[in-house]
C-alpha cells in the first residue's frame, strides 16, 4: 500500500524520481518485443476517438493514432508547460495570437502506407467545425472547443495554420488531448468507428466487440526505435471482481485506467504484492444530471433542493476512504491548476460544513412544493452499468430520500447510456464525466456552454456563456482564473450540474512493465504505451 497512500506533490515527486531512474537505464536495457496483455471492464461503443467521449474508446484506440503535439508521457503533471511535438515538429503564434502555425514531420506514413500530409490536418479540422465535406461524421462532442476556429490554411504539404477569430490560449492543450487525433482524408468515416488508420505506434488488427481487440507494432512509425512492443491484446471482462483476480494471478500487465476503487487497492495489494500501484485522481467528476426541461424538474427550486441534499463528506468517506477532492466544476489543488481555493469553496451553496442545516432548507423547500414522506416525488435516476457509476448511484437514491424523493435505478449498457445522454432522453442520471484536459475551454466550455453537444442537462445561461467567452481569450492566467472562478460560483447556484466528488481511483502494473506511468490530473492521454517495455 506504500504508493498506493500518497497523495499530491508526494507522489508526483515519487513518479519523477521513477522517470529520472527510468531514464537513466542505458538503452541496451529497454527489451524489444512481447504483448502487453490489457483487459477492458466495457464495451467500446466505437473505434472513433473524434466521435466518442469516453474511455472505453480511448484506452483501446488511442495507440493507433498521433496527435499534432502531446502531453509528455513521462510528466506525471499535464499543463501547457508539459506539451510536447508529436505529428507537429514544431509550433508558434503570430503576434496577434489568432494564427497558430505547425512545422510538421516529413516522411510519416498512414497504416495503409498513404503519405501523411498538412491536408490531412485541414480535412480533420474543417470536419470538426463542420466545413468539410464528410456526411458520415455522426457525432461531434467537442465541436465547442473550436468555436473560434474559422479554418485551417496549409502550406505546402508540411505546414498547417490554425485561423482563430480571437486569440485562445487553450488551444495547445486542446490538441494535446486524446480526443484530438489526426485523421486521414482519404478514409471514410464509417472506416475510423470500425477498422481505424492512424500513423501511431501500433496498428489496428481485430475488434471483436465485447470480446477482445488486438494491435500489432508498427514497424514504419516515425519515432525511432518505437514502439517497443510486438503487440498489444485486449481483453473484456464484466466482472470487476474476475478483473482483479486475473491481475492478481498475472494473466494481465496493467489494470484498467482507475478500475481499481480506494476500498479494493488494499485487497489487491494483499493478492498480488509485488504489483506496482498507486492511487490518482482521475480527471473524472461525479455529478447529478437533471434534465431541466423535463417537468417537474424545470423548476428551478427543486434542482435546487436535490443540490442540497447532496452530503459530499458521506460520499468520499463511503467511495474513497476520504482521497477524493471536493470541488466545483474544475479539479481544485494541489492537482487541478483552475479550481477555487478551499475558503472560497466552502462559502458556496451546499458546501459548507452544516449539512444538517442543509437538509432541513431542502426539505422546506419540497414541503412548500407539496411533497412529504407520504407523498414522495418518484423519479427514476438512470446510469452506467459500472461499479463507478452503480456505486454512486445508490448513495445518490439514499441521500434524496431524506428530501422526499424515491429513485428506482435504471441501470444502462455503455451504448445506450452514451445514446440517451446524446438525445437528452432522461430526466435524472448519475453520471461519471470524463475530463479529457485540466482547462475551463476543454470542461466548463463542453459541458456548460449553450451551444455544446455535451451539455447534457441542456443548462443555458447568457451570462455564464459570457464569461466563459471573456476567459477564453484572457492572456493572462491569474485573471482567467478569476473569471473561472465567478463562472463557478453561477454553476453552483443554478444547481446546473451539482458535482459531487472529483474522483479517485487506483491503477497496478507488473513489476517487469516499464516507462508506464499514469498521469495526476487526467487518465486519457497517456496510453499509447509507445514508450512501455516488459523486462521479462
Amino acid at each position: 500500500m506504500r504508493a498506493s497512500r500518497l497523495r499530491g506533490r508526494s507522489v508526483a515527486s515519487i513518479a519523477l524520481l521513477c522517470v529520472s531512474l527510468l531514464a537513466a537505464i542505458p538503452a541496451a536495457a529497454q527489451k524489444k518485443g512481447g504483448t502487453l496483455r490489457l483487459y477492458h471492464n466495457d464495451n467500446p461503443p466505437s473505434t472513433s476517438l473524434l466521435e466518442e467521449s469516453t474511455i472505453a474508446s480511448v484506452m483501446p484506440f488511442a495507440a493507433v493514432f498521433n496527435n499534432l503535439i502531446v502531453f509528455d508521457p513521462a510528466k506525471i503533471h499535464e499543463s501547457i508547460e508539459t506539451v510536447i511535438p508529436d505529428l507537429a515538429e514544431s509550433w508558434s503564434w503570430d503576434p496577434t495570437n489568432t494564427r497558430l502555425t505547425f512545422k510538421l514531420r516529413q516522411g510519416v506514413k498512414w497504416h495503409d502506407g498513404q503519405p501523411f500530409t498538412a491536408k490531412d490536418v485541414q480535412c480533420t479540422w474543417q470536419m470538426l467545425i463542420g466545413k468539410g465535406d464528410t456526411p458520415d461524421f455522426h457525432r461531434n462532442p467537442r465541436k465547442v472547443w473550436y468555436l473560434k476556429l474559422q479554418d485551417v490554411s496549409i502550406n505546402g504539404d508540411h505546414e498547417a495554420t490554425f485561423e482563430l477569430s480571437e486569440p485562445q490560449p487553450s488551444l495547445p492543450v486542446l490538441l494535446a488531448s486524446a480526443f484530438s487525433a489526426v485523421y486521414p482524408c482519404h478514409v471514410p468515416q464509417q472506416v475510423m468507428r470500425t477498422r481505424p488508420i492512424g500513423t501511431g505506434p501500433f496498428k489496428f488488427v481485430e475488434f471483436r466487440r465485447g470480446e477482445s481487440i488486438r494491435l500489432v507494432r508498427n514497424p514504419d512509425y516515425f519515432k525511432k526505435d518505437r514502439p517497443y512492443l510486438d503487440e498489444i491484446t485486449v481483453r473484456t471482462i464484466d466482472s470487476r471482481a474476475t478483473r482483479m483476480l486475473a491481475f492478481a494471478t498475472g494473466d494481465y500487465d496493467i489494470t484498467f485506467p482507475s478500475d481499481i476503487s480506494v476500498p479494493l487497492m488494499k485487497d489487491l495489494k494483499a493478492r498480488a504484492p509485488n504489483a506496482i500501484c498507486e492511487i490518482i485522481t482521475t480527471g473524472t467528476q461525479i455529478n447529478l444530471m437533471v434534465n431541466r426541461v423535463n417537468p417537474p424538474f424545470d423548476n428551478p427550486d427543486i434542482r435546487k433542493a436535490m443540490s442540497l441534499a447532496l452530503d459530499r463528506k458521506a460520499f468520499n468517506s463511503i467511495l474513497m476512504e476520504g482521497l477524493a477532492r471536493l470541488g466545483g466544476a474544475m479539479l481544485p489543488k494541489p492537482e487541478g491548476e483552475w479550481g477555487m481555493p478551499p475558503e472560497m469553496m466552502s462559502s458556496l451553496t451546499g458546501y459548507g460544513p452544516d449539512t444538517d442545516g442543509n437538509i432541513t432548507e431542502a426539505q422546506a423547500i419540497m414541503q412548500k412544493l407539496g411533497y412529504s414522506d407520504a407523498r414522495p416525488l418518484q423519479i427514476k435516476i438512470q446510469t452506467r452499468n459500472l461499479p463507478t457509476y452503480r456505486d454512486p448511484a445508490v448513495i445518490v437514491a439514499d441521500q434524496l430520500k431524506k428530501i422526499y424523493i424515491t429513485g428506482e435505478l435504471d441501470i444502462l449498457d455503455t451504448p445506450r447510456w452514451y445514446a440517451r445522454l446524446a438525445k437528452k432522453d432522461y430526466t435524472i442520471g448519475l453520471n461519471v464525466t470524463g475530463v479529457s484536459v485540466d482547462d475551463p475551454d476543454g470542461n466548463i466550455v463542453e459541458n456548460y456552454s449553450c451551444k455544446s453537444e455535451r451539455n447534457y442537462t441542456q443548462y443555458c445561461n447568457a451570462e455564464v456563456d459570457r464569461l466563459l467567452a471573456t476567459q477564453s481569450r484572457e492572456l493572462d492566467r491569474q485573471k482567467r482564473r478569476r473569471i473561472v472562478w465567478d463562472i463557478e460560483r453561477i454553476l453552483v447556484d443554478d444547481a446546473a450540474r451539482p458535482i459531487i466528488l472529483h474522483g479517485s481511483a487506483g491503477n497496478c502494473w507488473q513489476p517487469y512493465v516499464r516507462n508506464y506511468r499514469p498521469h495526476d490530473n487526467s487518465q486519457y492521454n497517456h496510453l499509447r504505451f509507445e514508450d512501455v517495455w516488459l523486462d521479462k
